[in-house]
């Protein structure tokens, strides 16, 4: 049994791995099927809208799963710096610092790896750093493939990192909905609000358009990609509280069993489905969730 100065049981970790990642150096197997699932899982928070609200070290599972959910929420108006956490006055934990934190949360967990890598001091650091340097590519190539999904792009080009930038930066500066704005992408309602209604949009536009027309899938192909790869429905905030009210008041918990049933399979782009899809009325005041939420 191994184990390092925590009396963490790393034997029992590894152990868990597919036999085909099993190497000379079995943690570094671990540490690099580690950093492979922390990729996949941030690049799919990140497009969903998902924040968590509370990346310390230990809510951070070495089997690639979300744990901790107590302050987290789904951005509505597209932000990087959006934060919900009561907490977090800095902005540690923001949407956009989301892959960047799970880095720093990574070169922890390889620090308590270093003397299980090599015996050498400076072998086991530079092993880490091999495996480390890995993870800014893996999340962006598994981000930009999602992004590219929620577009209905099934292939790759070039150009499809700038077009999924000038999106998002369209959908900041005009302050849309980032849920509702690859909604209305999927079913073409792209007639009302402000930012389709912009010339930078109708640009954009165009470049997708050429861009979907050089994709080897049908206009029926795409529509159902982009089904698949944009949640019909998220937990939006309003839509909780409004369900938590008569259950805590009342001990009415109808909406509560209501609203999981719709979220229940977010992909299924049901009638119900879009009724709750809405977003918020706009607030002067941003909304706060708490540890114990």
């Amino acid at each position: 049994m191994q184990t390092n100065e925590f009396g963490f049981n790393f034997d029992h970790s590894y152990a868990r791995l597919p036999p085909a990642l099993f190497e000379e150096n079995p943690y570094q197997a671990l540490l690099r099927r580690v950093i492979e699932q922390q990729a996949v899982l941030i690049a799919r928070w990140m497009l969903v809208g998902f924040v968590h609200g509370v990346m310390n070290t230990d809510n951070m599972a070495i089997s690639g799963e979300t744990i901790d959910y107590g302050p987290c929420a789904f951005v509505d108006t597209y932000d990087p710096n959006t934060v919900f956490s009561s907490i977090d006055y800095q902005g540690r934990y923001a949407y956009g610092r989301q892959p960047a934190i799970a880095l720093w949360n990574l070169q922890r967990f390889a620090e308590t790896l270093l003397p299980l890598l090599d015996p050498n001091q400076d072998r086991a650091e530079e092993m880490a750093a091999v495996e480390l340097a890995r993870f800014p590519e893996l999340y962006h190539k598994h981000y930009l493939d999602g992004m590219r999904g929620k577009l209905g792009l099934v292939d790759a080009e070039p150009e499809d990192e700038s077009l999924v930038r000038d999106l998002l930066r369209l959908m900041h500066a005009y302050q849309a909905d980032f849920s509702g704005t690859f909604l209305d992408l999927t079913y073409a309602r792209l007639e009302g609000g402000e930012l389709y209604r912009s010339p930078e949009f109708a640009q954009w536009k165009t470049r997708w358009q050429e861009r979907l027309a050089r994709s080897p899938l049908s206009r029926d192909g795409v529509h159902e990609l982009m089904k698949r790869s944009n949640p019909a429905v998220i937990p939006r905030n309003h839509r909780v509280e409004e369900a938590l009210r008569p259950a805590v008041q009342a001990g009415d918990y109808s909406l509560v069993k209501k609203l999981l049933d719709v979220l229940k399979d977010p992909f299924a782009h049901s009638a119900q489905q879009h009724e709750y899809a809405q977003p918020p009325e706009p607030s002067p005041m941003p909304y706060r969730t708490f540890c114990g939420t």
